[in-house]
C-alpha cells in the first residue's frame, strides 16, 4: 500500500509541469487524476473529452491554414476564374452565423475557434476575387460592410433571437453557398482557380466538428449545421477528383498558348 502512495507521489510529482496546460485545454482535473494518478486510460467519459478537445483544437491550428492554399494559388494566377463570390458571401453569412452564436451562448473557444480563422481567410478570398476582376474598391466596401455588420451582430444591441437567427439560416446558406460553387463548376467544365488541398481540408474539419459540438456544446443545431457542411462539402470534393483532368489539360493549353 506505502509502495502504490509513493509510486502515485512520483508520477504525480513527474507530470506537475503539464499539468497546468493539460488541465486549462484539454482534460477537466478529475479527468487528469483518472489517467495520470488512477492510471485508468480507458476511461470511456474522460476519453471522449480528450478526443474531443483533441480534435477541437488540432481543428483550430488546422484552419490557420486551411485556406492559405486557395489565397496563393489565386495570388500565383492573379486570377479568381472560376471563384464565386456570392458562394463567398453566402459562406461568410454561415460563419459568421456561427462566431456570433457561439459568442453569445459562450461556447469553449474549442468548439468554434476555426470559425474565426475561416471567417478571416474567405474574406481575403472575397476581396481578392474582386481584386482580380479590377474591381478593388468595391472589394474594400465588402469587406468594411462584412465586418460592420459582424460588429453589430456581436454587440448587447442584437436580440438573442436574431443571434438564434442567424445561426439557424446556416443551413440553407451553406447549401446555397456550395451549390452556386458546384453549378459554377459544373458549367465551365473545371474548377479553376479552386484549391483542392482547401476542400479536402474544409471536409474534414467539418467531419470532425459533428463529434465536437455534440461533445463539447451539446447543440444540435450546431452540429446539423456540420452534418450539412459535410455533406455540401463532399459535393465540391467530388467535383475536384472529377474534374483533376480536365484541369490540367486545361492547364497544359494555356502553356501551349503562351509559347505560340
Amino acid at each position: 500500500m506505502a509502495q502504490e502512495v509513493l509510486s502515485t507521489r512520483a508520477s504525480s510529482s513527474f507530470m506537475d509541469p503539464v499539468k497546468g496546460p493539460l488541465v486549462t485545454y484539454l482534460i477537466p482535473e478529475s479527468c487528469y487524476d483518472e489517467f495520470f494518478l488512477n492510471f485508468n486510460f480507458l476511461h470511456v467519459p474522460c476519453l471522449k473529452i480528450a478526443l474531443s478537445k483533441g480534435l477541437g483544437l488540432g481543428i483550430i491550428l488546422g484552419s490557420v491554414m486551411v485556406k492559405l492554399p486557395q489565397i496563393l494559388k489565386m495570388m500565383s494566377a492573379r486570377s479568381g476564374e472560376g471563384l464565386s463570390f456570392q458562394s463567398v458571401l453566402l459562406e461568410l453569412l454561415a460563419i459568421g452565423g456561427t462566431v456570433v452564436y457561439s459568442v453569445s451562448n459562450h461556447f469553449p473557444f474549442s468548439a468554434w475557434g476555426e470559425a474565426l480563422f475561416l471567417m478571416l481567410q474567405t474574406a481575403a478570398v472575397g476581396f481578392l476575387i474582386q481584386h482580380y476582376a479590377g474591381r478593388s474598391g468595391r472589394g474594400f466596401l465588402f469587406l468594411l460592410l462584412y465586418f460592420s455588420l459582424l460588429g453589430l451582430a456581436l454587440s448587447p444591441l442584437t436580440p438573442v433571437s436574431v443571434v438564434t437567427a442567424l445561426q439557424v439560416s446556416n443551413v440553407p446558406a451553406i447549401i446555397a453557398g456550395r451549390l452556386v460553387q458546384a453549378a459554377a463548376n459544373f458549367r465551365n467544365g473545371h474548377t479553376g482557380q479552386l484549391s483542392a488541398v482547401t476542400v479536402f481540408l474544409l471536409l474534414a474539419g467539418s467531419l470532425a466538428r459533428i463529434f465536437t459540438s455534440l461533445q463539447e456544446t451539446g447543440d444540435g443545431l450546431m452540429a446539423a449545421t456540420y452534418v450539412v457542411s459535410s455533406a455540401c462539402n463532399a459535393i465540391l470534393a467530388l467535383q475536384v477528383l472529377y474534374y483533376w483532368n480536365a484541369s490540367a489539360e486545361r492547364k497544359k493549353k494555356k502553356k501551349r498558348k503562351k509559347r505560340e
